[in-house]
């Protein structure tokens, strides 16, 4: 009996180290594009991409975007370092930008750096996506698209601030483009419109993905709001008299005639 118990001690303990020496896995640069326009007196590099989270327990938190360019002979023209979301548990996190250029790139890279993980204090059904609503795509008369639309606070409290992100993809669901924008106080039930203007699109675009989230490289915001619980899915009260009788069917088992 002491043998058997100290043996399921032995096989308890390495099941732990293996877990703690295998850790939340890494996030992925799932998807990326990047374009070079002309911008004034110089260039300016556009860029997006989608970070994957295969973690549903874990939170990724202070992720940056490493972007950097090179030009025709190799010299790096650009070096942008940009702060990213909280990359939700076990979803993706779309981002997109733009970073000026005197000099003109040739080349563009994106990378990012590692995240820190943070352990979700909920399940994680209860941190609820941001439900998106209208959207309209419309290409403008200098090549850019200028997409709109509405994001929902599906919370019981206010959403702060929540960054939206417009992917846009060909006919085939590649990335050609990408970029985001802020939308400021949502209130818990209501929608926010959010405005977002794509440059450097590299090719046609045949359909429109928006994602939101909270905004900040930290989980706290998200946490607040899936704390405070969420709205309910009803909350008119019905204006129709009830039946006077019940009009159902007897149960299938019921064998009163």
């Amino acid at each position: 009996m002491t043998v058997a118990l100290a043996l399921a001690a032995l096989a308890m303990a390495s099941c732990a180290r293996e877990n703690k020496q295998e850790g939340p896995q890494p996030l992925a640069l799932k998807e990326q594009v990047s374009s070079i326009v002309r911008s004034g007196a110089g260039y300016a590099v556009t860029f997006a991409g989608v970070l994957n989270n295969p973690n549903r327990w874990h939170f990724g938190e202070n992720a940056v975007a490493v972007i950097t360019a090179v030009d025709a002979a190799g010299k790096e023209v650009v070096h942008l370092e940009q702060p990213l979301d909280a990359v939700p548990p076990g979803r993706p996190l779309a981002f997109g930008g733009q970073v000026p250029s005197r000099a003109q790139p040739v080349r563009v890279k994106i990378d990012y750096r590692p995240a820190s993980w943070r352990s979700i204090p909920r399940v994680p059904s209860a941190f609820l996506k941001f439900p998106i609503s209208d959207v309209r795509t419309d290409k403008l008369t200098n090549g850019s698209y200028l997409v709109t639309g509405y994001v929902l606070d599906p919370f019981r409290k206010p959403a702060a601030g929540l960054a939206v992100t417009a992917l846009l993809r060909d006919a085939a669901g590649k990335l050609v483009g990408g970029a985001t924008s802020w939308v400021d106080d949502v209130r818990p039930g209501a929608k926010g419109r959010f405005v977002i203007t794509v440059e450097g699109v590299s090719g046609p675009v045949a359909s429109t993905d928006v994602q939101a989230t909270t905004w900040g490289s930290t989980a706290k915001a998200y946490e607040d709001l899936a704390q405070a619980g969420a709205v309910p899915l009803h909350t008119v009260a019905p204006t129709t008299e009830p039946f006077a009788k019940d009009r159902g069917y007897p149960p299938p088992n019921d064998r009163r005639q």
